[in-house]
């Protein structure tokens, strides 16, 4: 009798991941990792909502010099997703780090890159104060609301990084800035090719309520201009 096949990978075969854990952002043991998942999957269960007004100001108008803001720190920014599903969105302090941050967005990846290359895009993610007084680091906030270009789209959630995202980091760990598509071998056909933009970021930090990644340019080169603001209110 013969076996039944196997199904055939999400993504393309694994390679060793030898991603580093970040020198300065040390996970610590919390039994966050089954809320988030359970968030998680309530979220994806949420519909891609039609956009509403933002009920916060995000300024269009920050310009920073020298593709350098004072008093930034450099980080590693990767959006990534299969076209026809939700993009996702990595940060890393470098390339070759284990990202501090992973956020699930309730954006198609194809959308949200086709906006960047028409021009200006400000993405700003709100949450509410805890009652802890500011003990929860803001990256470690498990839920947001999304705006995106002051339009409310839904809904970004924090999730640990899967065996797929590290295949993901891993494959472009040499790479700090570029975009494309993976090998096609890689791509599941019904949610469309498997894409990513990565850039580098200046991580401001206003309060322990407030930073903001802008995307920078290479040598000042004009093109698709990036901001993600996090924000408690």
């Amino acid at each position: 009798m013969q076996k039944p096949q196997s199904p055939s990978p999400r993504y393309s075969p694994a390679p060793n991941v030898s991603l580093q854990q970040s020198p300065h952002h040390k996970k610590k043991p919390s039994k966050s990792t089954k809320i988030f998942r359970q968030v998680r999957s309530v979220f994806r269960s949420f519909p891609i909502i039609t956009p509403t007004a933002c009920k916060f100001p995000v300024s269009l108008n920050h310009h920073h010099d020298h593709n350098h803001i004072h008093g930034g720190t450099r980080m590693t920014g990767t959006l990534f997703g299969y076209r026809k599903s939700r993009i996702n969105l990595a940060i890393q302090e470098n390339p070759r780090c284990v990202p501090m941050l992973i956020l699930e967005l309730a954006i198609l990846t194809g959308k949200l890159l086709q906006d960047m290359g028409q021009g200006l895009v400000r993405i700003a993610l709100e949450c509410e104060k805890r009652s802890d007084g500011g003990k929860t680091q803001l990256i470690d906030e498990p839920i947001w609301t999304l705006f995106c270009n002051g339009k409310k789209t839904g809904y970004g959630v924090k999730r640990e990084a899967t065996d797929e995202d590290l295949n993901v980091m891993q494959l472009l760990h040499a790479m700090s800035i570029g975009a494309g598509v993976l090998p096609s071998e890689a791509t599941d056909a019904g949610d469309g090719e498997l894409t990513y933009m990565r850039a580098n970021f200046e991580r401001v930090t206003g309060s322990k309520d407030s930073e903001t990644y802008y995307m920078m340019n290479p040598d000042g080169n004009s093109g698709a201009e990036l901001s993600i603001f996090f924000v408690r209110i």
